[in-house]
């Protein structure tokens, strides 16, 4: 009883640390955060339930889907980016088969590093304008809050992040995010910015509003490549966990193993109107710092996300929370997720003095954040799916032949 007990404070301690990024990305995409919790809390299970509860991983809010979706949004409607976000789980499936038939071979030989960086570059600076814009108080074009009002928001949501991010120790700095919200929210509150008639109003249970899927193969196939980029974020986040408990998970439960239990989740979270879970690196932080290596705790983590899914006044004080303090989060959130992608490329080493590699960064980099579209009828692909296939096309049809040529020449 007494281990029960204390397992579950153990999961929701999981669940407070990994809450913070988990609701922001349904607050700065428009989802409902309610669908957020229901999504992770489930798609943790579906996890547990393929890997036979055998990894400490709880699935959150995966950030990588953050500009995909404000785009497919405007773009199909919330509907068809759900059956979007539905399609995008076969990526998971499509590489675990490919790895549980060929190992990790032909994976490293589509997605190599030159691929795989500028794609999670793309994903961060292709909606940079809509960070400005909400940290500047416009949205629609329009000036909704002064900018003066705006930019003292965003400027103090962000400084605390930054703040518990770089300075503060301990479990403040596994969720610099929710401080940084905290402080911007209390700031607004007393600059007259929030209103709260719908928390009010708000029933205290509610049932979350499900939003159901309408087949568009268009926001099918462009979302398909953006799940990429997350698929090898996961794999990154399995090894890390390894790394934490002492345990090679891609051999026991098996790398296919996980990435399907993750994709079964992505696909949950379409099905409901959520956004897609992932690995979240916070949770692998504090499972270093507790050493509470015991899967147990993530599915009370689970348990609570899914019970709180279903508290209206919760969801409705999420949704509250003004533009420019979410904004000034986005500054720092989407450059950071742009600095991933640069880090994967110098991790990695890859010379860019070689004209192969230039020529896939550069493309890659102007198709994405250019929002190059191209359209074949009514079928239409731009942004992060367009600029995904153009890196693994330009990958495959350059030959490695001349990169080392032109190595040869330089040494001579």
């Amino acid at each position: 009883m007494f281990s029960s007990i204390k397992q579950s404070i153990a999961g929701l301690q999981i669940l407070f640390v990994a809450f913070g990024a988990m609701v922001l990305v349904p607050l700065l995409t428009g989802l409902n955060p309610s669908m957020a919790l229901l999504g992770a809390g489930v798609g943790t299970l579906l996890f547990q339930l393929c890997t036979r509860r055998q990894v400490p991983i709880f699935l959150g809010s995966s950030f990588a889907f953050i500009a995909p979706i404000i785009y497919a949004t405007q773009t199909w409607g919330l509907p068809s980016t759900m059956f979007g976000l539905f399609a995008a789980g076969f990526m998971y499936f499509i590489l675990s088969a490919t790895i549980r038939v060929r190992g990790m071979g032909l994976v490293n030989r589509l997605l190599p590093p030159v691929v795989i960086g500028p794609v999670i570059m793309v994903i961060g600076l292709s909606v940079a304008q809509v960070a400005c814009n909400m940290a500047m108080g416009r949205a629609g074009g329009q000036q909704v809050i002064p900018l003066s009002t705006s930019l003292s928001l965003a400027g103090i949501s962000l400084a605390v992040t930054l703040i518990a991010a770089v300075f503060c120790r301990g479990w403040v700095k596994l969720i610099p995010i929710l401080c940084g919200v905290i402080a911007g929210y209390v700031s607004a509150v007393l600059m007259g910015q929030v209103n709260f008639d719908g928390l009010v109003n708000a029933a205290w249970l509610a049932m979350p509003h499900f939003v159901t899927p309408e087949v568009n193969w268009a926001a099918a196939l462009f979302m398909l490549p953006v799940a990429i980029a997350p698929c090898i974020e996961h794999i990154g986040g399995v090894l890390a966990i390894g790394g934490v408990t002492g345990q090679d998970y891609t051999k026991n439960p098996g790398l296919h193993r996980t990435l399907a239990g993750d994709g079964l989740g992505v696909c949950f979270a379409g099905l409901i109107g959520g956004p897609p879970v992932t690995t979240y690196a916070e949770v692998t932080g504090a499972v270093m710092i507790t050493r509470n290596f015991n899967p147990v705790t993530m599915t009370w983590a689970a348990v609570f996300a899914i019970i709180l899914a279903f508290f209206g006044k919760f969801n409705a004080l999420l949704t509250s929370i003004p533009m420019p303090v979410m904004g000034g989060i986005m500054l720092l959130l989407f450059g950071s997720i742009a600095a991933i992608g640069l880090k994967t490329l110098i991790e990695a080493k890859v010379d860019l003095g070689l004209s192969r590699n230039i020529a896939i960064v550069a493309i890659t980099l102007t198709v994405g954040i250019g929002s190059l579209e191209m359209k074949i009828g009514d079928f239409a692909l731009a942004g992060v799916g367009l600029a995904s296939i153009a890196a693994i096309l330009l990958n495959l049809v350059l030959p490695q032949r001349s990169a080392e040529g032109e190595m040869a020449s330089a040494r001579d």
